[in-house]
């Protein structure tokens, strides 16, 4: 057990055990003084905590604290009806409030339970009592917004669960603090009927038991039954003064007595004006002069200083402004060298679409295209920065990588993005105004709300204006991913797999190759849409291989023969795969071309044979619209990466495959061959 635990434990059971066990006067003076200056430290803790979070443990401690006055009520009236003795303590306090006087003594008394129980004990409870009721309320908005702040990108999952967990921890605070308040209450109760109880039951010991007189036996009891009953109350004042401080303050980065006094004397004006008030009400002839001219000097004299202060403050800051206006610092325009990996920017037509409250769903949507690509490529997605922009078309957007457009759009308010499987759009007398779909360059038509439901049973594909810019951002991830890729990302990913894989990672990561290096590879294999998510697998290759070379992108091809399972996956259907053969001719003249160099292998090659190549390619490809599917050419591992570098400008969608990267049971049906 933690020795917090046994403390605790230990002061529990001990307080029930001095409920039932009598204490000796010596040990009780001690418990007493213990149990005020408990309540003072309690008190001056409430005053200098920030907020809830500072002193959460209060409800547990004010329960805590209740039980000890209880047990030490007990213990007292113990020693009053049996000795007529409940230590020094109780006897200096009844002495000093009775101070000769009984009657004047249980007057005090009686008014320091009121304000205890009426006004102190009332007021925190109610506070306590509204206070988790408006946070309990409180609590579906706070999660809305964190939620909203997420989505946007102003903070990451880590922050967005620390911020849902204070929200919890709040609730339970205020909550406890509602049902703790009810202890406070009653202890002033139960406080109340012990001093009568002391009393009634005193003088009947005293003049019965021990044959005192009813003056002498009033004298004594009530003297210890007063005393005792102070030791009680002060510190159940302290605790339920510290409860209404801790509930009524509101979180601050300054102490409570700070920031009364800032606020109270933020006004200099205010305090002037108070100060003439006072003044003028001390010239009636019948208030004291004294007194009220010298707190109207004090106040004016406070606030005089205080305006004069203001002053000086305000021209220091304007003078403060201008000088950095004259002299333009660095460090001024630091926040502006910061450019967002991925940002869209749009009209202000298009604001309703990205604001929740608006019934606008963009921000959900992106959240799910950065779920999709790390489960498709297996990538980290930046933050998605969204602005407006008022130099766009209301109904424009852009799409930005690093600050650089790369690509952009318009939509149609009130419409309907609709497009025919078929690639047609003509002749299916749906009216509408032509366009081309943004993320493909598809032939489409925007079409109202009345033609949605005939457009669908005529087999169009209906989108609406979110999935439209969605579906664009969608294909501008995917065709930029190895841009978007850092070396950030990439040792995030090392960590991720480290937790599962820590030998492998230990063993590659930065013994055989180095972050940089890693990340080049990575980015050859998404350049290519192929996705990296079995990192494993992908360590794994680079560790076997990694005697044979250093170059990047012949890594890259022993990576990608290591995926052949995978890359079957993608390109095949029903283990079949459509492909043209690249004539050996063709392999012999760029294996002849490859030179190496500092910088890697180049190809060295004729610019008539590469376009006599594309031609050739090109020529061949419209043999697929008879199967279907993307254009894929096979060829030999070691011409494969060039003649991808060769084709990727001219031709991008063509998928450059390797026999190494086919498993053994795929059926090649070969539709042609490139020959030059």
């Amino acid at each position: 057990m933690k020795i917090g635990n046994i403390v605790v434990s230990i002061f529990a059971l001990g307080i029930v055990i001095m409920i039932i066990v009598p204490i000796p006067p010596f040990l009780l003076d001690i418990l007493l003084v213990f149990n005020i200056s408990l309540s003072v430290i309690i008190l001056l803790l409430s005053i200098y905590a920030h907020n809830f979070n500072e002193f959460s443990v209060f409800p547990s401690l004010l329960l805590l604290t209740t039980l000890l006055r209880l047990g030490l009520n007990v213990s007292t009236t113990r020693l009053i009806l049996q000795t007529g003795n409940a230590g020094n303590v109780i006897r200096a306090f009844g002495n000093f409030v009775v101070g000769g006087n009984v009657v004047t003594g249980l007057i005090m008394f009686l008014i320091i339970f009121l304000i205890q129980f009426i006004v102190i004990t009332r007021g925190a409870e109610r506070v306590s009592e509204v206070a988790a009721r408006f946070t309990l309320d409180a609590m579906p908005g706070k999660q809305m917004a964190i939620d909203a702040d997420l989505n946007t990108g102003l903070i990451d999952e880590d922050e967005a669960k620390k911020r849902r967990l204070l929200i919890q921890q709040e609730a339970d605070f205020y909550g406890s603090m509602d049902g703790a308040s009810k202890f406070i209450r009653g202890d002033a109760i139960v406080g109340l009927i012990i001093v009568i109880i002391d009393i009634i039951a005193g003088l009947i010991i005293g003049m019965v038991q021990k044959g005192m007189s009813i003056d002498q036996a009033f004298t004594t009891y009530t003297i210890l039954t007063v005393g005792d009953g102070l030791v009680s109350q002060i510190p159940a004042l302290l605790i339920s003064t510290s409860s209404g401080i801790l509930v009524t303050k509101s979180s601050s980065i300054h102490d409570m007595g700070e920031d009364i006094i800032k606020q109270l004397t933020q006004q200099p004006i205010v305090l002037m004006l108070g100060a003439v008030i006072i003044a003028i009400l001390g010239l009636m002839p019948s208030l004291p002069k004294i007194p009220m001219f010298l707190i109207s000097s004090i106040i004016g004299y406070l606030g005089y200083t205080m305006y004069t202060s203001a002053k000086e403050e305000k021209l220091e800051e304007s003078v403060s402004v201008k000088k950095s206006e004259e002299i333009k610092k660095p460090e001024n325009v630091l926040s502006l060298l910061q450019v967002d990996p991925i940002e869209i920017e749009f009209g202000y037509g298009i604001i309703p679409l990205a604001d929740s409250s608006q019934g606008g769903d963009l921000l959900d949507r992106i959240v799910m295209i950065r779920r999709q690509l790390a489960v498709e490529l297996g990538i980290i997605v930046p933050m998605i920065r969204l602005r407006d922009n008022i130099h766009l078309k209301s109904n424009e957007y852009i799409i930005k990588l690093k600050g650089i457009e790369v690509a952009r759009g318009e939509i149609m308010f009130g419409r309907y993005l609709a497009m025919n499987p078929g690639g047609e759009i003509e002749g299916g007398g749906i009216d509408g105004i032509p366009t081309k779909e943004p993320a493909f360059g598809l032939p489409a038509i925007w079409i109202d709300e009345n033609n949605r439901e005939r457009a669908e049973a005529l087999g169009y594909t209906v989108v609406d204006l979110s999935s439209v810019i969605a579906t664009h951002l969608t294909s501008i991830l995917r065709k930029y991913a190895y841009e978007i890729l850092s070396r950030q990302d990439v040792q995030t990913l090392i960590d991720n797999i480290k937790e599962s894989n820590k030998a492998l990672v230990d063993e590659v990561i930065p013994k055989v190759i180095s972050l940089g290096e890693l990340q080049k590879i990575l980015s050859n294999l998404l350049r290519e849409g192929l996705s990296i998510r079995d990192l494993a697998t992908i360590l794994e290759a680079i560790s076997d291989n990694i005697n044979l070379t250093r170059d990047t992108d012949i890594l890259t091809e022993y990576v990608r023969q290591s995926m052949a399972r995978y890359i079957t996956s993608l390109y095949t259907t029903n283990r079949k795969i459509n492909v043209l053969a690249v004539d050996q001719d063709i392999e012999n003249k760029i294996l002849n071309s490859i030179q190496q160099t500092e910088r890697g292998l180049t190809v060295s090659i004729e610019p008539e044979f590469v376009n006599n190549l594309l031609r050739a390619i090109s020529k061949e490809i419209p043999k697929f619209n008879a199967y279907g599917g993307q254009p894929i050419i096979l060829t030999q591992p070691i011409v494969r990466f060039e003649i991808k570098r060769l084709t990727e400008q001219a031709i991008p969608e063509l998928v450059v495959l390797s026999y190494n990267e086919l498993t053994s049971d795929v059926q090649l049906n070969i539709i042609g061959t490139v020959r030059v």
